[in-house]
């Protein structure tokens, strides 16, 4: 009799849970919420959060706004919503540093690891290896061919220490057991206006950047870093097609809110986030953009961003990489 006591308790409470989580999904959302882009205006991880605020305006009812927050390789605006109350009312478009900056910053003020819920993994892109338009490099295998003749002698360009284009070439780099020598800008459009004018050889960047070089006949792409060739570019072969078994490297988008957030919320906000991505504008939206949709679970987007965290963390290490 004790022990049945003891199942209707805990059947009981359990059917408590669920009541609260429907009636916190049903409630939410009652007030504004806030979208941190850890970025300055313009861009795709800016332009993603304003696409998903006014779906979610107009699906809710309730304002939705993005709040800029750029600064210290995202780790400001990642800050703020690491410390906003677990609600739901506050949410943050993370991108290709969340999984790099525990392993490039000593004092970032936040465990990346416990102080965030994965929400959803919007999208990504793949890195593209480019080199001038007129380069004497016409494959994968040339430019490692030239920098194992010549060590550290092949300049290539970055976005500066711990990005994105860095890291995607130190990967490289340790995959090829080649070395190139950086030459660091402040951000792509620099980088790449460089590599279009032939003041370095080459460069990894998302293809959403390069498309307008490539478009105009400035740039050429070599390799596409992602798992299969890019529909945009279905000439241009991936890095492991070239002879670089295993490369992956892509720039990548999601939403995470606090950790605490009930999970009611979070389904709420996965849920409205899935249907946005497969709306027809939605796809339009993403594809003008030169990135795929994703989509999925929340525990999804955890193993994705666990499994980068992993990829990146040993590259760094091997590398010996900092960014401070």
């Amino acid at each position: 009799m004790v022990f049945l006591r003891r199942i209707l308790v805990v059947f009981l409470g359990s059917l408590a849970l669920v009541s609260v989580g429907a009636q916190a999904q049903d409630a939410y959302p009652q007030k504004q919420i806030k979208i941190v882009v850890p970025y300055p205006p313009g861009g795709f991880n800016d332009t993603l959060g304003r696409f998903v605020a006014k779906k979610l305006t107009d699906a809710w009812g309730k304002p939705v706004i993005v709040e800029n927050r750029p600064g210290a390789g995202t780790t400001i605006g990642s800050a703020q919503v690491a410390t906003a109350p677990p609600d739901g009312y506050t949410i943050l478009v993370n991108q290709f540093p969340f999984a790099t900056n525990p392993f490039l910053y000593k004092n970032i003020p936040y465990d990346t690891n416990k102080a965030f819920a994965p929400v959803i993994f919007a999208g990504r892109s793949p890195m593209v290896l480019v080199v001038h338009a007129e380069s004497k490099f016409k494959s994968v295998g040339d430019l490692i061919a030239a920098a194992k003749a010549s060590p550290k002698t092949v300049n290539y360009g970055s976005s500066g220490p711990g990005s994105s284009n860095h890291l995607t070439m130190a990967f490289f780099e340790l995959s090829t057991n080649t070395q190139f020598n950086q030459i660091a800008y402040k951000g792509s459009t620099p980088l790449l206006t460089d590599l279009a004018g032939g003041q370095v050889v080459a460069a990894f960047d998302a293809l959403p950047h390069v498309m307008p070089f490539v478009k105009n006949g400035r740039v050429r792409p070599i390799a596409v870093a992602g798992s299969r060739r890019s529909p945009l570019m279905p000439d241009v072969p991936t890095v492991a097609e070239a002879g670089v078994k295993g490369f992956e490297a892509s720039s990548w988008h999601g939403f995470v809110v606090p950790a605490g957030t009930p999970a009611a919320i979070v389904a709420k906000l996965n849920k409205q986030i899935n249907e946005i991505l497969a709306q027809e504008d939605g796809k339009r939206f993403f594809a003008e953009q030169g990135v795929t949709p994703e989509g999925g679970t929340p525990g999804q987007y955890a193993a994705f961003m666990s499994a980068q965290m992993d990829l990146w963390g040993r590259v760094i290490a091997e590398g010996k990489i900092t960014a401070e």
